[in-house]
Formats: C-alpha cells, sequence, structure tokens
C-alpha cells in the first residue's frame, strides 16, 4: 500500500486517509493506490486531517477519482493551510469540503446557560461556547448557522457562530460575545429589578418580531403549532380540540420572525444591547406563537410546581410570575387593563398548547404533578376557548 493512503471501513463507510505531501515526486504512485483500492466503492470518503500538502499533481488524481465515482465526494478534516489551495483552484466547488475542526476543553469553564439541545459556556472575557447534546450535531451547528444568518440580514441583533469545534466526543458552536450576560442571569442577580429587566425583554421580542424574511426562508411556525395540536388532542375532548383548531387555522401564514424560544436565557445582552442566541429554534409567523414561550416559561412550568423556576431559572416563582403578568403591558407598549387582559387570553390559549406538548414529550405520564398539569391546563383552555372569537391582534 502507498505511503500516502490507508483505507478504512467502518459502519459501510469507505474512508481513504491522506498523508503528508502528495506532489510529482509521488501523484502517479498515489493514484494507482487509490484507484485500485477504491475501485469497488462508490462514494469514498476522504480524510485529510494528516494531509500537509497537495500539489497541482495531486490536484489531478483527486480529480480523476471525482470523474470516475461520477458524485460529490466528502473531503473531512482540511487543513487551513490545503484549504485554501482546495479553494483557489475551485476544488471547494467540487467536492463537499469541511474544514478541520480545533479542538477545544470546556472543564473549568462556567455554564452561562443550559437549554435542550446544548450548553454554553464561557471560554473566556471574549469568547463562548454552545456545546451539543447530540454527538451527531454537524448538521444541526450548520443549519442554526444558516438560520442565524437569514435572522441578521432581516435586521434581528443575533450571534453567528465564526467557528466550529471539537469539544470531547461532540460539537460545539464558538460566539465572539464580549462581557455578555444573558438577561436572565442579569435578572438572577438584581430581581428587584424585575420590572425593568422585563420591560427590556419585551421591547426587544417587539423588535425581533416586526422583522420579516422573504417567502420561504424560514419554517412556519403555524404548522409547528398544528401539529403540536396533534399532541395535544388525545388530552382534551374532541370539541375542545375543533374549537382549538379552528382557531389556529384562523391565524394567517406571515413572514415575520419568530424565535420560537423567547425568554430571557435566550437573549445576551452586550455593551447594553440585547442579542439574540439559540437560533435553532427560529422560523416566521404571526407573534402570538413567540409570546406563547412566555406563558410556557415564565407561569405554567412552576404553577404547579412552584419550585421549577429556581431549578430551571434561577428565580422564585413570585418574579418569574411577575415576568409573565407585566410583559404583556410592556410588549403592546399599553396600560389598558381589558386590553391586556384579551391579550393575555389569546396568548394563553397558544401557551397552554405548546405547554401540554412539552410535558408529553418529556413527563413520566404516570406522576402526580403530569396528571396535575393535563388537567389544569386542560380546564384553563376550555375556559378560554369559551372567552374568546378569535387569536388575533
Amino acid at each position: 500500500m502507498n505511503n500516502n493512503i490507508k483505507c478504512v471501513k467502518e459502519n459501510d463507510v469507505f474512508t481513504v486517509k491522506l498523508f503528508g505531501r502528495i506532489d510529482t515526486t509521488n501523484s502517479a504512485e498515489t493514484e494507482s493506490a487509490l484507484m485500485a483500492a477504491a475501485a469497488d466503492e462508490p462514494a469514498p470518503v476522504l480524510d485529510m486531517a494528516e494531509l500537509e500538502y497537495i500539489s497541482s499533481a495531486g490536484l489531478r488524481v483527486l480529480m480523476k477519482l471525482l470523474k470516475r465515482k461520477g458524485c460529490r465526494l466528502k473531503m473531512l478534516n482540511v487543513s487551513d493551510a490545503v484549504y485554501d489551495i482546495l479553494e483557489t483552484t475551485g476544488f471547494t466547488e467540487l467536492f463537499d469540503v469541511s474544514r478541520k475542526m480545533r479542538e477545544i476543553s470546556v472543564e473549568g469553564c462556567p455554564v452561562i446557560g443550559k437549554g435542550y439541545y446544548g450548553t454554553v459556556y464561557r471560554i473566556d472575557d471574549e469568547t463562548i461556547v454552545k456545546v451539543y447534546n447530540f454527538p451527531d450535531s454537524i448538521e444541526m451547528i450548520k443549519n442554526e448557522k444558516k438560520l442565524a444568518r437569514t435572522a441578521l440580514v432581516a435586521g434581528v441583533p443575533t450571534a453567528i457562530s465564526y467557528d466550529i469545534v471539537r469539544v470531547g466526543d461532540g460539537y460545539g458552536s464558538v460566539f465572539e460575545l464580549l462581557n455578555a450576560k444573558t438577561l436572565n442571569d442579569m435578572l438572577v442577580e438584581a430581581p428587584d429589578d424585575v420590572d425593568s429587566m422585563t420591560r427590556k425583554y419585551a421591547e426587544f421580542f417587539h423588535l425581533v418580531n416586526s422583522r420579516t424574511v422573504p417567502d420561504g426562508k424560514l419554517r412556519s411556525a403555524k404548522e409547528q403549532f398544528m401539529g403540536y395540536l396533534e399532541v395535544v388532542r388525545r388530552s382534551v375532548d374532541s370539541s375542545l380540540y375543533e374549537r382549538l383548531k379552528a382557531l389556529l387555522e384562523e391565524i394567517p401564514e406571515q413572514n415575520n420572525v419568530v424565535h420560537g424560544d423567547a425568554q430571557m436565557k435566550n437573549v445576551m445582552v452586550v455593551d447594553d444591547e440585547p442579542m439574540l442566541v439559540d437560533m435553532d429554534t427560529v422560523c416566521v409567523g404571526h407573534p402570538i406563537f413567540d409570546l406563547q414561550a412566555v406563558y410556557v416559561t415564565y407561569f405554567a412550568f412552576s404553577e404547579d410546581e412552584p419550585e421549577n423556576s429556581m431549578n430551571f431559572l434561577g428565580l422564585p416563582a413570585s418574579v418569574s410570575h411577575r415576568v409573565w403578568e407585566k410583559f404583556i403591558g410592556y410588549y403592546f407598549d399599553t396600560d389598558d387593563e381589558a386590553l391586556i387582559a384579551q391579550y393575555r387570553d389569546k396568548i394563553s390559549i397558544v401557551g397552554c398548547i405548546r405547554f401540554m406538548y412539552l410535558i408529553d414529550c418529556v413527563s413520566d405520564y404516570g406522576t402526580e404533578l403530569y396528571k396535575l398539569r393535563v388537567k389544569h391546563t386542560a380546564e384553563r383552555l376550555k375556559k378560554l376557548a369559551d372567552r374568546v372569537d378569535t387569536l388575533l391582534f
């Protein structure tokens, strides 16, 4: 076997590892060995982690392999030096090229946020990394980066990852956020400032929801919630289900940005300016599909389990309930209590649908807490559905 290549087959994936330098002195030998080794493989993967340099002669070898296979081949772990060569010669357009990732450790780094998809660590004063909970998360990271870019172009203040790194057996996204804190952290440090923090929170999401993107750029929030309702269906009677379905169906499709998990933990404050993070849930739709998250996060989860607020948010239930109480008036910039009550009812209906979906996904059905939450939420939905004619505002 040629010293420049080594072949490995694992889980039906045939990988050719390239080593050292491939240039005029060894390109013919490398070509012969590569073609023979990959002769029966329809789409060999090229692992270039140990490849230091490749000349035009070496590139011709790869081009011959590409033409023989007749499909776009993957190149993994490409060093910066080799990537520059591939980009200059146009090979990044012909092959599916992934750069070699640097490896970092988060041991001893403070946790500044934690959610379903991952944990956010502060690496130093200037950088944070979001480490994903799923080992095979590269496509998830790339998709979140794409969604964040779409939102940023639309005028939503957000952070875009500038690097993907290996963290142990998993992957992470690195962001540059100078001395940033989440709005939630700021409220934990100063719970007496709950009203001013809630105003900042509400005004920021009013800005986010006012931004629009072109058709087809982001998925539909309404479609997601219609799916949630199908899960909720088994916990409510048929007449209530049909009523909720009709209310959701009436909401028009629109291109306003909806974060999908609009809580204070997903707002970083940099130099006193809020910035949206955790963009993997971003979509488009009516603002009610974002406002429901305020009900879910700051009221629903702690209604029958008051300690949940402290466990998840680091806040007493009284403070989190105050956020829900004050948010709507700040968001709509109104002191009209009757109007606020109308908005609260509508937002609560959509929030109840998402809350029942969430507890159905993550709860143990046999617990008393689960049964209590379902009972109370179904009762609230019944009462609210009888009180509103539309979810629009």
